[in-house]
């Protein structure tokens, strides 16, 4: 019987060092940084052809679900589940109920865990290495990917290699070092980048979790036997996953268990952990600036220059990051990328919606992007994917005029339901209960223009929706 291998993808994060490109709400694995496809699509296109590989466990948190549901959905990826944490509990967890889960339903599978925001440049490479790790899994083993380093990194933890060839023992986890001793891991050639990559067997690793955290076994047991299905979703047990301990699979388990093994990856590996990482992954111009989008460069050298939806024109800049989109720009010297979180941090403090989201908001139905906004209005546009429907709601606070510029509209207000066509428009009072449906068969655009005294995305009562959302308040 051939071996059945399940990706078990982890889609957590908020990437604050890319902001403003990365938001809380719509982070950097779901965006198309590298390539065509997103971070996501990316991590699972990169599996393709495996043997044995079947359809991957999405680990993700509830504010992702749609997010990671579409883009599954573009490529043509049906995965054996999509499992909500409803908080964030670390890697070690969510491995875990991936286990518990894949150990239910698929026997005992080996587990290949994948971050969803890393870059692979040579498949090939990458191929070779998990090959490698498959047959040290089949044995039992619990296998990590360390990256073979090509510069003393001080932002990664090291893997000590013991003895061992092609696959080699682990002899030591080490953390971030200083400089030298970064430069002296490098010169030995003993020690690799940790890539929080992991492969091995579902019931191996519950094996050595239960043997060195038996209480977070016990809480993701317990979540997932009180998980309810939602949609396409799997929501784990909110009071049980709450009570689970929180940490990483390295601390909890490859630091101590005796049946560790590194497959070294030499494969064009990044994290993406800053815009400086991100400029050394796109080809650069003659004065070495990488540029995205709609930009104009004079006397500039090795920048990163990134535009979103203007024109970006840049004069006399060395060694600079600049990215803008429609409601930020950022500019900084590429030695300071790392400090960007704490712009983030600032701005979270401060309650700006510019570290949440961005001006354009995806949604399960399709999305709105804010056009305009002022006291006691605002303007949004409304894309609604044919077929789609928005929940039977209302507001207390505002009033909404629709016009149609594109496709059809059917209408639910109060007690009557009706088409509203292009360059035709309507009006819902404020606390009428309405229903917004593309009943057609290309994309429902219009024009939404709010009034009232309070516009916040909080001022909504839900009463049916098909997308599970009823009790939410956005």
């Amino acid at each position: 019987m051939k071996e059945r291998i399940i990706p078990t993808i982890l889609v957590g994060g908020s990437g604050t060092r890319l902001w403003p490109l990365s938001r809380e709400l719509y982070p950097k694995q779901f965006l198309p940084l590298v390539g065509k496809g997103t971070m996501l699509q990316e991590t699972l296109r990169r599996l393709d052809g495996l043997d044995g590989c079947t359809s991957p466990i999405i680990t993700c948190n509830a504010n992702h679900r749609f997010l990671a549901a579409e883009q599954l959905r573009e490529i043509g990826s049906e995965p054996a589940a999509i499992m909500l944490e409803p908080v964030g509990r670390n890697t070690a967890p969510a491995v875990a109920a991936a286990a518990l889960f894949a150990a239910k339903y698929d026997g005992d599978p080996i587990l290949i865990v994948l971050p969803a925001d890393h870059v692979i440049t040579d498949q090939p490479a990458f191929r070779h290495a998990l090959e490698a790790g498959v047959q040290s899994a089949r044995d039992g083993k619990l296998v990590v990917f360390g990256v073979v380093p090509t510069a003393p990194e001080t932002g990664y933890g090291y893997i000590r290699r013991g003895a061992g060839k092609g696959v080699y023992k682990v002899d030591a986890f080490v953390e971030k070092p200083d400089r030298a001793t970064a430069e002296g891991y490098l010169k030995s050639g003993d020690y690799y980048w940790n890539s929080g990559m992991f492969m091995f067997r579902a019931s191996r690793y519950l094996e050595e979790l239960e043997k060195f955290a038996p209480e977070m076994v016990t809480a993701c047991r317990r979540a997932l036997e009180g998980a309810a299905g939602d949609l396409d979703f799997t929501r784990l047990d909110h009071e049980a996953f709450s009570a689970c301990p929180s940490d990483s699979i390295d601390y909890a388990v490859m630091e101590k268990t005796n049946n560790a093994v590194v497959v070294p990856l030499d494969a064009g590996w990044s994290d993406v952990g800053s815009w400086a990482a991100l400029a050394d992954l796109h080809p650069a111009d003659a004065n070495g600036n990488v540029m995205v989008g709609d930009v104009v460069a004079e006397d500039a050298r090795n920048c990163y220059l990134h535009a979103s939806g203007r024109m970006l024109a840049v004069v006399g800049l060395e060694d600079y990051v600049v990215v803008e989109t429609v409601d930020a720009v950022l500019i900084a010297r590429k030695d300071r990328v790392q400090d960007v979180k704490t712009i983030v941090k600032r701005l979270g403090a401060e309650g700006r919606s510019e570290t949440l989201l961005h001006r354009k908001v995806s949604r399960p139905w399709g999305s709105y992007d804010g056009v305009d906004q002022g006291d006691r209005f605002q303007v949004k546009r409304l894309v609604v994917k044919p077929g789609a429907r928005l929940s039977l709601q209302k507001h207390h606070h505002r009033a909404e005029h629709w016009i149609v510029v594109r496709g059809t509209a059917e209408v639910t207000r109060d007690d009557e339901t009706f088409l509203v066509g292009e360059n035709e428009s309507t009006y819902i009072p404020m606390g009428a209960r309405h229903r917004l449906v593309n009943p057609g068969k290309i994309p429902l655009e219009l024009i939404e223009v709010q009034s009232g005294a309070y516009l916040g995305e909080d001022d909504i009562v839900r009463y049916d929706d098909v997308y599970g959302r009823v009790e939410e308040k956005a």
